[in-house]
């Protein structure tokens, strides 16, 4: 048990840990909202211009630390002792962190700073992709994350439930913000299409060389062999020779790391009907261009992409695996199909392509769940609590003036 500690009048130190400067993208907004009440916000990430940028954008202090992603030992333990530096520099009342080396490293370098609050936001889970040796190394670095925190969160319900059936963490110890999700969705701003200017759509197709009356279908991601490009593309071509009004539209960048088989990559960059943007944050006017929203990944935790979609008014094809299976609604939102299986994901397509009053009625009722059931303030005010909570439990006697309930 850590000492007790006494925050004073001073504001109570947060600080986020990521691997990759990119995933913090998962807290935009929320930061803003947690400095409202009190929080002095920190960000620590592996470096690279993204993290400057972030944490100019953001207005908080950032550090870098280089993490792979891949378990390199002696590497990991130079991380670590650099995290316990900052850790130790910047006495932060909570460390939270977030991805996979993320949460390993930042749990144990927390863990040895004695910080009082510790928390893992497990966002997803990359054993649920590893068989063998690799798997099992996967769940006991989750687990080693995971009995280091005083609290883990998990982006979703079937994600916890995996967590839970795999003993990488006991249940009373895992929790969901209400519906889930990485950060919510800005529904009523940014991902409003009423927001839009009305010849948004028209133009981006104009601007992309996509005809007025095509139908689109979208993705928006890495493009990778683990999102469930191949099979994507193994449906796009059977698709495309039946509809010739039909065109893809890919938003994301091509990776070198898991990366789609040299073939598929050519097909893709010489079909005239297919649309490559590269990384792109700006997606708004992307999926105002787009009919259908696609998705035929592998492994997530929660995608943001099908609840921004949603927001968006426009139906989702996904798979049905932990995570997405909390995003879409199969019958309701979207369609759902099982995993690697190009043959069920076209004929899904195929529905959507065909049927456009389908589309309108599924895109209508995602939009009025995404309202309903995962509002950025009401995630982020969710968490918020949590940290209360937390302060509270752990020995942290006094606490900012505009932090109101961590007291003595």
């Amino acid at each position: 048990m850590h000492d007790v500690r006494s925050a004073g009048t001073r504001e109570i130190g947060l600080l986020h840990i990521t691997t990759v400067p990119v995933t913090l993208t998962f807290l935009v907004g929320q930061i803003g909202y947690m400095q409202k009440r009190g929080l002095a916000v920190r960000a620590l990430s592996s470096p690279g211009e993204d993290l400057g940028r972030f944490g100019e954008r953001e207005g908080i202090p950032t550090y870098a630390v280089e993490m792979l992603r891949r378990i390199t030992p002696l590497r990991d333990l130079a991380a670590v002792a650099r995290i316990v530096r900052v850790i130790r520099r910047t006495r932060p009342e909570i460390v939270h962190a977030h991805t996979p080396k993320g949460g390993l490293l930042g749990m144990t370098a927390a863990a040895l700073a004695r910080t009082p609050v510790r928390i893992y936001h497990m966002r997803g889970l990359p054993l649920m992709g590893a068989t063998g040796a690799r798997r099992r190394l996967l769940r006991a670095t989750e687990q080693v994350a995971c009995r280091l925190a005083h609290q883990v969160y998990c982006v979703s319900h079937s994600v916890r439930e995996v967590a839970i059936s795999e003993g990488i963490c006991p249940p009373e110890k895992v929790k969901v913000l209400l519906g889930g999700s990485g950060n919510g969705v800005d529904a009523g701003g940014r991902y409003d299409p009423a927001r839009l200017d009305p010849g948004t759509r028209l133009e981006t197709r104009r601007r992309l060389q996509i005809p007025e009356n095509a139908v689109v279908l979208g993705f928006v991601g890495r493009i990778v062999r683990d999102k469930g490009i191949v099979e994507l593309a193994t449906a796009w071509r059977t698709l495309r020779e039946r509809h010739p009004q039909l065109h893809l539209l890919l938003v994301g960048p091509f990776e070198p790391q898991d990366p789609v088989p040299a073939e598929i990559e050519a097909m893709l960059r010489s079909d005239p009907r297919v649309h490559l943007t590269g990384m792109d944050w700006e997606t708004p006017p992307f999926y105002a261009a787009m009919d259908v929203v696609v998705l035929p990944t592998y492994r997530e935790g929660f995608p943001n992409v099908p609840l921004e979609a949603a927001a968006m008014q426009l139906p989702v094809v996904a798979t049905r695996i932990p995570g997405c299976v909390d995003a879409v609604q199969d019958g309701v939102t979207g369609t759902l199909v099982p995993p690697r299986d190009a043959a069920a994901f076209e004929a899904a397509l195929q529905r959507h392509i065909e049927d456009a009053e389908l589309r309108r009625r599924y895109g209508r009722a995602g939009r009025e769940r995404v309202l309903r059931e995962f509002r950025q303030e009401a995630i982020w005010e969710a968490l918020y609590q949590e940290y209360r909570r937390l302060l509270r439990a752990n020995g942290v006697t006094a606490a900012a003036p505009r932090m109101q309930g961590v007291t003595t």
